[in-house]
């Protein structure tokens, strides 16, 4: 679905996202709006698509049609329930059959889960080095 992310764009998703937090919720302070996107979205400063280390993806059928996942893509946890989260109790079991092949791929050639995502998958970032005990991460972020 999609894999490098220019820094640009990665600010302007997080800006809409953490604004269209704002909106229905008046009341949060700027610090709690920031976590509050950060589930969803990584703040530009350290998001993994920025460097090219993060993928997101799902799995589609032999026809090209995408398999029950539970949720679509870049669902976020407001609007899916919490769905969204790679080991959600109550998607259905289809969908976790379908999420555990994923994870088994995925986990098999060295990627790890970004739990809120379940299509979220990082190799060589920061947060992949710090899952997997690496020293350091292999990639930083990329110009543009």
């Amino acid at each position: 679905m999609e894999g490098y992310r220019p820094l640009a764009l990665q600010e302007k998703y997080f800006s809409r996202y953490r604004d269209e937090l704002r909106r229905a919720n008046p009341a949060w302070s700027e610090e709690h709006l920031r976590i509050q996107a950060s589930r969803s979205l990584a703040p530009p400063e350290v998001a993994p698509h920025v460097c090219g280390a993060a993928v997101d993806l799902t799995l589609v059928a032999e026809d090209g049609v995408e398999v029950e996942m539970g949720t679509p893509v870049n669902a976020g946890p407001e609007e899916s329930g919490g769905r969204c989260y790679t080991h959600h109790p109550e998607i259905s079991a289809g969908a976790r059959a379908n999420r555990r092949l994923l994870c088994d791929a995925m986990s098999g050639a060295g990627f790890v889960n970004y739990p809120t995502e379940w299509w979220h998958w990082s190799y060589g970032d920061r947060y992949w080095a710090l899952i997997t005990g690496a020293p350091t991460a292999i990639y930083g972020p990329a110009g543009g």
